[in-house]
């Protein structure tokens, strides 16, 4: 993760949500380098756009991009055509174009309904949230800087996050109400706990890719849209950013 941290992150240390949202492609780098850092991704550059080797999920390249040029997108294009299961994810506010190069290039695109969204953590409570029942307990760890939390249910989990702290961003990932759980706040309830963790740090924004459904919780939570996620792949890999 050095190669992020240390290069294009380093000049923006504790920017503002507005002053990020004005440079989507900075945006992407923070969001890269937190998610990696919560999955323990191995990342490099492919040009100027960072990718991340997903170990665990399909043992191959992610490819990031924001708005790349037709020329960038097809080099990309090609690199992630060289497996069935590598993966290019674009994030852009101009979803058709993206989808025609896609089919050009013989690329089908996987996932379209995702967005990053981005929040003021001034904004968020900083004090650890109560559970809404007497029958569920919250633990909260940290290994290698991820911070984690979980709520069980008896020996069941009922919901589970995680975030990582990126040079005054905190980047969540993972949040997850098993469907027996859900309908009880307890998305509420992980973010909450989640936020009160990344607090431990200096922090100033919190960045996330967020499902169809996240999007209506996290907005409830005062999040705001950034721009839409778009997923391609020669296969059928990579359906969500946000818990898989």
């Amino acid at each position: 993760m050095a190669l992020l941290l240390h290069g294009a992150l380093a000049y923006s240390l504790y920017m503002s949500p507005d002053a990020l949202v004005e440079d989507i492609a900075h945006l992407l780098e923070v969001w890269v380098a937190g998610w990696s850092g919560c999955r323990g991704y191995e990342l490099r550059q492919e040009g100027r756009f960072p990718a991340a080797l997903r170990a665990d999920k399909t043992g191959d390249w992610e490819y990031f991009a924001h708005d790349p040029s037709d020329e960038e997108f097809a080099a990309l294009a090609d690199k992630t055509a060289e497996s069935p299961n590598r993966i290019l994810t674009v994030l852009t506010n101009d979803v058709q174009r993206y989808k025609y190069l896609a089919e050009q290039r013989g690329l089908t695109v996987t996932s379209a309904s995702q967005t990053m969204m981005i929040v003021d953590m001034e904004t968020q409570d900083s004090e650890d949230p109560w559970l809404p029942d007497d029958d569920l307990e919250l633990v909260t760890s940290e290994s290698n800087g991820v911070h984690h939390a979980v709520v069980h249910s008896g020996e069941q989990v009922a919901a589970s996050g995680r975030v990582y702290v990126v040079n005054g961003t905190a980047v969540f990932d993972k949040i997850v109400t098993e469907p027996d759980f859900q309908r009880r706040g307890l998305g509420t309830f992980i973010m909450k706990a989640l936020a009160a963790q990344a607090f431990s740090h200096d922090v100033e924004n919190g960045l996330l890719l967020a499902s169809l459904d996240g999007q209506k919780l996290y907005s409830h939570l005062g999040w705001d849209v950034v721009c839409h996620v778009l997923m391609m792949s020669s296969g059928s890999e990579g359906s969500d950013l946000s818990g898989a």
